[in-house]
């Protein structure tokens, strides 16, 4: 049958029956059909052809304004928890406690929320653009290539929460009929670029970028690569793990509608708050943790000044053999280790590493230029490994608990640990044969 058709006989008959309906209305509704504002811009923004380079235009404009909106913002932020830390400095005599205070609270914490204005610009621009109806036409005009890639098409809308956060993604495929498709969109729905996963991104780009429209296209290059990344892995585990064709998909288009400023904000702090709670939670237990490592032994550290000598240094020089053939140093291992409990813990890790992270994010950027660490190409390969290896803790969790499987939660762990291995390996080996170092 598909032979016959060119098309899956499911995919067909749908098509065939709105044409029956579209027939049946013309001939029982009288009157010259006008074209609606909402037929023109389904026109243009469903074409066959024009579709999917107008979503992947809007997805590059989402992030140059996330990127780009946010960065006066993050400097004010840089100064506040710089002001603070300077204030615990000068004002608390026991030495132990001022560095608490001030690298433990002030940097730790402040080296994380310096990312709040990019994070909520993300979920701004998400929800304008769900808000106004367009989101759902970005699933239609999507669906006819995940079908043919082993996705199924109501898997879109988890896959877009997923850019927002994973576990809320991952929770979505509840909606999917199929067990086989839930599963398979459970599996690829970490390679989601979430938005823990950003504050990476925005600290590396400009290290190896600098600002302007560079950073903000790398940083749209790793949401691609993630989504390229979700359809290979899908279409894979459709022709083994899980052989069968997906179920088909009927989407019901709402209309076109102007976002107000208050329904685009609240959508905005739903989401949002979620990034300030993990922050107030386990972001701010593990900045703590690694603080403590960063300065014990104190004599030895002397109150964290002398890195080399802490217990820190000493965990990551023993796991850096694994990274070094990527050109990353012990402080990107202990960066990615602590990043599997929050992703956002990379770039606060780096902060506290490099005695700068709450003060100015200017500063980590300068250390971490003067440290030849990274290289733009072994830079890009970090950005695509946090994009890539084992998700956060608490995604780790709802996959769990929404298989209810441990088979299929550790080998998701696996996959994904292989996959930003490989992946990895890969672009530096491309990057050095093409003369990039």
């Amino acid at each position: 049958m598909l032979d016959i058709l060119g098309e899956d006989p499911e995919v067909v008959l749908a098509e065939k029956r709105y044409e029956v309906i579209s027939r049946i209305v013309s001939e029982v509704v009288s009157g010259e059909k006008k074209w609606t504002k909402t037929d023109i811009l389904d026109h243009v923004f469903l074409h066959k052809t024009l579709g999917i380079p107008i979503f992947l235009s809007l997805l590059w404009a989402l992030f140059q304004f996330t990127f780009s909106f946010s960065e006066p913002f993050m400097a004010m932020i840089e100064k506040f928890f710089g002001w603070l830390g300077g204030i615990a400095e000068e004002n608390i005599a026991n030495e132990m406690l001022a560095s608490f205070v001030s690298g433990g609270i002030c940097e730790g914490l402040g080296s994380v929320l310096v990312f709040v204005p990019p994070i909520f610009c993300l979920f701004f621009a998400l929800a304008i653009l769900e808000d106004c109806g367009y989101l759902a036409r970005a699933a239609f005009v999507m669906d006819r290539i995940m079908y043919k890639l082993g996705l199924h098409g109501r898997s879109f809308i988890p896959l877009m929460c997923g850019f927002g956060c994973n576990i809320p993604g991952i929770m979505a495929t509840r909606s999917i009929e199929s067990e086989k498709d839930r599963l398979i969109t459970i599996l690829v729905n970490p390679l989601m670029s979430c938005s823990a996963r950003l504050p990476v991104y925005v600290l590396i780009s400009g290290v190896i970028f600098g600002a302007g429209y560079a950073a903000g296209t790398a940083i749209f290059l790793m949401y691609v690569l993630g989504i390229a990344l979700a359809v290979l892995m899908a279409l894979l585990f459709r022709r083994t793990l899980f052989k069968g064709k997906p179920s088909a998909f009927v989407l019901e288009l709402p209309r076109y509608m102007m976002p107000t400023l208050r329904s685009t904000l609240i959508h905005t702090w739903e989401r949002g708050r979620l990034f300030l709670m993990k922050a107030g939670t386990i972001i701010f237990g593990v900045m703590i943790l690694v603080w403590f490592l960063t300065v014990m032994p104190w004599d030895a550290t002397n109150g964290g000044e002398i890195i080399e000598n802490s217990l820190i240094s000493s965990f990551g020089h023993a796991i850096e053999p694994i990274f070094r053939p990527f050109g990353w140093d012990w402080m990107a291992a202990v960066a990615l280790f602590f990043g599997f409990l929050a992703k956002e813990v990379v770039v606060g890790t780096y902060g506290l590493l490099l005695g700068g992270g709450g003060e100015e994010e200017e500063a980590v950027r300068e250390a971490l230029v003067a440290s030849g660490v990274f290289t733009p190409l072994t830079g890009f390969a970090f950005m695509a490994f946090v994009l890539i290896y084992v998700p956060c803790v608490a995604s780790v969790a709802t996959i769990y608990r929404e298989t209810n499987s441990v088979k299929w939660t550790l080998f998701a762990v696996a996959y994904l640990i292989a996959l930003a291995f490989i992946v990895a390996g890969i672009i530096i080996g491309v990057g050095r044969l093409l003369g990039f170092s």
